[in-house]
């Protein structure tokens, strides 16, 4: 066995001295990724636009709208939202995770008794006799410690820590989908009230214009043809109204949903907004490179990524021996002679383990690589999108702006149209018909308009979405590390304090 032992040394002492680095890639961005490419940190297309500017987005971009209410109600999503409780404790649960794999880098203990009443036999201690029954105790304590020497323990914690911080990534984006949704119910509350509003203002004139002509016609200066189209573009705009109605009671019902409410809760008289919030500066978007450093769900690719990077040197790292160092010591004999000398033994040294690399420990390292490759295109397919909704939402906004600005002034003629031929019709100068058209024209006119604002507004939450702002202010991955560490300190005194009571 001796020459065994001394044989073996030789054959070990490369594999000793190559575990002088740690084993596996170390992470780094390749260079062929989407996010280093010089397209992805440009300005932003459309970032020209009068309406926007390249100023950084703010953290909590809902204040530029200048509205209490809507402040308040975010702040509250944020700390009511379901959503977010439960990212916040997959955060925990990754934290968690985290801790368990650093454990594994500190020394393992053990504390072992027993008693028993039985009987061993003769032949093996070369009695000829039946030895009698006795009673057998065993009291011991051990400690080891796994030497890294491979590194597979830094990789591990390298992969956890990495874990961690992507549910901190998809936290971050939770409040950045909470807050912009709070702020599209809020608005989207908004814009169906302000239709509303202009729906029943235009059926208000409609109604006093069914009045005139009734007038008229019992007067004998108009047609009762003319009553009758009154009344039928009078029911029209009525028509209208049950849906915007409808809309407000929707809106209302997401935002109570938002913040983690019952539906029923949402009563429209809580949330009750008649004026669409209007920014009170131009939407700062910044450039693509602020962009991508932004947006927690790139972020979240990126944790991702280095987390599979570090599986792999976990998986390569099989392909070496496992190296520990313990100690031991105890009483293990007759029950009435423990604690004697007779009964002590004890122990030191290392211990050398080698599961022999088989084909299957090659395909765990093909499986992580591979899956680092999917990390990888996960993480360029996430950049790309993100640069593609934010483009898509700023051309959007932007364009909705210039159709804004022309339905205005259609609108703006189609009410001077309107005032005129209603004047003319008065005075007997041109007939009804005239006058219903311009009223009618009046009408679309004014629902595009509400309608297009209202969608000004959806535009602007969806750009911001985009944007990737409004994560900021939470606390960030180190800090609950720190936290939950003092935890688990303070349950692991309360533990010693509880097993020190136990034994006086």
């Amino acid at each position: 066995m001796k020459r065994f032992t001394l044989a073996l040394i030789p054959a070990l002492a490369p594999l000793l001295f190559a575990a002088c680095t740690t084993v596996g890639p170390d992470y780094h961005l390749p260079e062929q990724a989407a996010v280093k490419s010089p397209e992805a940190n440009g300005p932003l297309p459309g970032a020209g636009n009068p309406a926007v500017s390249i100023a950084p987005v703010p953290d909590g971009w809902w204040r530029l709208y200048d509205d209490p209410r809507l402040d308040a109600l975010v702040q509250e999503a944020l700390a009511a939202n379901t959503d977010l409780r439960v990212a916040a404790a997959n955060l925990r649960r990754a934290i968690a995770t985290y801790h368990e794999v650093e454990a594994e880098n500190l020394p393992m203990a053990r504390v072992e008794a027993g008693a028993q009443r039985g009987e061993i036999a003769a032949e093996p201690l070369l009695h000829e006799e039946k030895i009698p029954v006795m009673n057998f105790g065993n009291v011991g304590f051990g400690v080891s410690y796994l030497i890294d020497f491979f590194g597979k323990l830094a990789r591990a914690d390298e992969a956890a820590l990495a874990g961690a911080q992507a549910s901190q990534a998809a936290l971050d984006q939770t409040r950045v989908v909470v807050a912009a949704e709070t702020a599209r119910s809020y608005v989207e509350g908004c814009a169906a009230s302000h239709e509303l509003s202009v729906a029943e203002h235009q059926l208000a004139l409609q109604e006093r214009g069914v009045e005139l002509t009734r007038r008229l016609v019992e007067a004998g200066r108009g047609q009762p043809l003319d009553l009758l189209r009154a009344q039928s573009q009078a029911d029209s705009l009525r028509a209208a109204l049950p849906r915007l109605r409808a809309g407000r009671e929707a809106a209302a019902y997401r935002l109570a949903v938002m913040l983690g409410k019952p539906p029923a809760a949402g009563a429209v008289q809580d949330y009750a907004c008649h004026a669409i919030p209007k920014l009170s500066q131009a939407l700062p978007v910044g450039d693509g490179a602020a962009l991508l450093k932004r947006r927690p769900d790139v972020r979240q690719a990126e944790r991702e990524l280095a987390s599979a990077t570090a599986k792999i040197g976990v998986a390569t790292a099989d392909l070496y021996p496992s190296i520990s160092i313990g100690a031991s010591a105890g009483f293990t004999g007759i029950l009435d002679h423990l604690g004697q000398a007779q009964t002590a033994h004890w122990g030191i040294g290392p211990a050398i383990t080698w599961n022999i690399p088989t084909s299957g420990t090659r395909a765990r390292i093909h499986n992580m690589e591979a899956g680092a490759d999917a990390a990888l295109a996960h993480f360029d397919g996430v950049v790309l999108k993100a640069l593609r909704e934010t483009d898509t939402a700023l051309s959007a906004y932007t364009h909705e702006l210039e159709r804004n600005a022309s339905l205005r002034a259609a609108r703006d003629k189609a009410d001077q149209a309107a005032h005129q031929n209603r004047l003319l019709y008065e005075a007997g100068r041109a007939p009804y018909l005239n006058s219903l058209d311009a009223d009618r024209t009046l009408a679309n006119n004014d629902a595009a308009l509400a309608a297009s604002d209202g969608q000004v507004a959806m535009d602007q939450i969806s750009l911001f979405l985009a944007l990737g702002g409004g994560w900021q202010g939470a606390p960030k991955v180190h800090e609950h590390l720190a936290t939950e560490r003092s935890r688990h300190e303070s349950d692991h005194e309360s533990d010693h304090e509880g097993a020190t009571a136990g034994t006086h």
